[in-house]
């Protein structure tokens, strides 16, 4: 499978924060590339906002990146946010999971707020 991450992430500045959308499915066949994708685009101690309203497919691998990200951001200090609206695969997929229920917010502003961006 050729896959070029840069369709499927992209990231901006807001305020101090980043926002790292990503879009499509975060699987096992897109995991690996969207995570190198996911350490290129963010700064050394900006805060994210990772948006993932518009991921249509999350599986076990995409959970295990998030997991992987989070810890790592937990690990420098680091303040982050997943943005999974108030419905849908990924928020329904991650609440299935336990995942950490303080870090999923249903809407980019609010959870903007919360981080100061």
């Amino acid at each position: 499978m050729n896959f070029e991450a840069g369709k499927f992430v992209s990231a901006y500045r807001r305020g101090p924060a980043f926002v790292v959308s990503i879009t499509g499915e975060l699987d096992l066949a897109t995991a690996p590339e969207i995570g190198r994708a996911f350490v290129n685009y963010v700064g050394a101690d900006a805060p994210v906002l990772l948006d993932l309203t518009q991921v249509s497919f999350l599986d076990s691998a995409g959970v295990r990146l998030l997991d992987f990200i989070v810890g790592d951001m937990d690990e420098r200090g680091r303040a982050i946010r997943l943005i999974v609206g108030d419905a849908g695969p990924v928020r329904m997929t991650l609440q299935l999971c336990a995942f950490r229920d303080d870090l999923l917010a249903a809407d980019l502003d609010k959870a903007a707020a919360e981080l100061g961006a």
